[in-house]
C-alpha cells in the first residue's frame, strides 16, 4: 500500500467529486420576469422559474429602498409559471426594485418610476429566508452548465501543475544531463497536452451554453490555444533530433521559454485591463470566485482540482515507465 494512497486518494476524490458534480441538485431560482419597468398602478408580472414549487400560496414581493410591497394574489400558472398582481403605489423610494418570489430574487432590477419618499404603509413584511440546503447555487448566466466548473477548470489546474513538473525535470536535465531527467519531462508534457486538449474541449462546450460559439476571440482562449501549439512544436523538436542528449539539452531550454509563455498567456496578458475578455477575473472583470464560487461550490471545487492533479501525476508515471520500457526494448 506504501505508495499508493495517493493514488487510491486521487480516485476516491474523483469519485466523490464527480458524483457530486452532476447529482447535486440546483437551488430553486427565478429565470424570467414579464416585465422590465413598474409605474404606479396595477401591475401583472409573469414570473418564471427553474426547479421551483410555486403554487397560489407563493409569498411574492417587491422589495424597493428597504420597503417591501406584497402581491394582492397570486395564481399558479404551473410548478415554474406563477402570475402576481399588484397595485404600485406612486412616490417609491428607487429608482431599482427587485422581485422576490417564495424567498428568491430576480437579480435583474425592475426600473420604477414617479419616485417620492417611498410607501406611507407597506403592510408587508421582509421575505421569510428559505430553508438551509446542500445545493449549487442557480446562477441565471450559468445554470446547469455550471457544473462543468467541476471538470474544466481542474483539468486546466491539472494541466499547468504537469506542465510545472516538466519545466523542473527540464531544469535538473541542464544541470544533470541526464537522460533519466529528459525522459521525465517528455511524459509530464505529453500527459498535459491530454490535460490541454480536455480543458478547450470542455471550455468550448462552456462558452456554447453561456457565450452564445464554441469559439470566441476571448483572450484567453486565444492564449490557451497558442499555448498548445507551442507545447506541440516542444514534441516536434524532440522528434526531428537524433541525438539523445543534444535533443535532451535543446528541449530542456525550450521547454523553460515555454513554460514562460504558458505563464503569460494564461495569467498576464488575460489580466491586463487595457485587453477585453469573456472569462471571469480577467480582462478587468470580477474574479469568478469574488460573484459567483460560494461555499457549496468550493466543497467539491477543491477537492477535484486535487484530485484531477493527482490524476495527472499517476498517468504521468505510467506515460514514464512505458517509455522506459520502450527504451530497454530498442537496445
Amino acid at each position: 500500500m506504501k505508495g499508493w494512497w495517493w493514488k487510491v486518494l486521487a480516485v476516491v476524490l474523483l469519485l466523490i467529486a464527480s458524483i457530486a458534480a452532476l447529482r447535486v441538485p440546483l437551488a430553486p431560482g427565478i429565470l424570467n420576469v414579464s416585465k422590465l419597468s413598474l409605474s404606479p398602478g396595477p401591475a401583472e408580472l409573469v414570473i418564471t422559474g427553474y426547479s421551483t414549487r410555486f403554487d397560489d400560496a407563493t409569498q411574492v414581493l417587491i422589495a424597493n429602498g428597504g420597503q417591501y410591497l406584497c402581491a394582492s394574489r397570486t395564481k399558479a400558472i404551473d410548478a415554474t409559471h406563477l402570475n402576481a398582481y399588484f397595485e404600485v403605489p406612486a412616490g417609491m423610494r428607487d429608482d431599482s426594485s427587485y422581485v422576490i418570489a417564495d424567498g428568491m430574487a430576480f437579480d435583474t432590477p425592475l426600473y420604477t418610476d414617479s419616485l417620492g419618499s417611498g410607501m406611507a404603509d407597506n403592510g408587508c413584511a421582509a421575505p421569510a429566508p428559505r430553508t438551509k440546503a446542500f445545493l449549487f447555487p442557480n446562477l441565471n448566466r450559468l445554470d446547469e452548465s455550471i457544473r462543468n466548473l467541476f471538470f474544466h477548470v481542474p483539468m486546466w489546474f491539472a494541466m499547468i501543475a504537469l506542465m510545472g513538473i516538466s519545466v523542473y525535470h527540464s531544469i535538473r536535465t541542464l544541470a544533470s544531463n541526464s537522460l533519466e531527467q529528459d525522459r521525465k519531462a517528455a511524459s509530464a508534457v505529453h500527459v498535459g497536452l491530454v490535460f490541454c486538449a480536455l480543458g478547450l474541449v470542455t471550455g468550448a462546450l462552456w462558452a456554447r451554453s453561456t457565450w452564445g460559439d464554441f469559439w470566441t476571440s476571448d483572450v484567453k482562449l486565444n492564449g490557451a490555444a497558442v499555448t498548445a501549439l507551442i507545447y506541440l512544436a516542444y514534441l516536434v523538436l524532440r522528434g526531428s533530433i537524433a541525438d539523445p542528449y543534444k535533443r535532451a539539452r535543446l528541449a530542456g531550454i525550450y521547454n523553460i521559454f515555454a513554460f514562460v509563455l504558458l505563464v503569460l498567456f494564461l495569467f498576464v496578458v488575460p489580466r491586463l485591463n487595457a485587453v477585453d475578455s469573456l472569462h471571469p477575473g480577467n480582462g478587468g472583470n470580477s474574479g469568478f470566485n469574488d460573484l459567483d464560487l460560494d461555499n457549496r461550490l468550493r466543497v467539491v471545487f477543491y477537492p477535484a482540482v486535487l484530485g484531477w492533479i493527482l490524476l495527472g501525476a499517476w498517468m504521468c508515471e505510467l506515460r514514464d515507465r512505458a517509455a522506459r520500457a520502450a527504451e530497454h526494448l530498442d537496445r
